[in-house]
């Protein structure tokens, strides 16, 4: 297994983790597998989506915005409940395929850390299996 240690900055970000997946594994040397991605926090997801244009990170921050609004009567009293709620939504762990020694990603693709109750250091687990 290996380990990704991030530092987010902000509240709440989606942080490009693509080409430090992408480092491990071909450092790895495997040529044909899967990578499990996995993150082990409860305030923070991971996902992959559009990489090319950083307004999609923006939208996608707006819709779980107002779609898990801050001003809900929590009764989590910690006052970081819609991160769990966000985090829930968005899931823990992804896998993506290995070909040719590196991720087989769709052109505009990226892998995305997703900070909901930030700033912090985090970590995210890489789990690299040869097929």
């Amino acid at each position: 297994m290996k380990r990704l240690d991030i530092s987010t900055s902000a509240k709440e970000a989606f942080i490009d983790i693509t080409a430090k997946v992408d480092e491990e594994i071909r450092k790895a040397r495997i040529e044909a597998g899967v990578c499990l991605i996995y993150v082990p926090h409860t305030t923070a997801a991971v996902t992959i989506n559009e990489n090319a244009d950083p307004t999609v990170r923006q939208d996608l921050l707006t819709v779980l915005r107002k779609a898990v609004p801050d001003s809900l009567p929590y009764a989590h009293t910690e006052g970081n409940s819609p991160a769990h709620v966000k985090a829930s939504l968005v899931g823990s762990s992804v896998a993506v395929i290995i070909e040719a020694g590196g991720i087989a990603l769709g052109t505009w693709q990226g892998i995305f850390f997703c900070e909901f109750d930030g700033p912090r250091r985090r970590q995210v687990y890489l789990k690299i299996i040869p097929c």
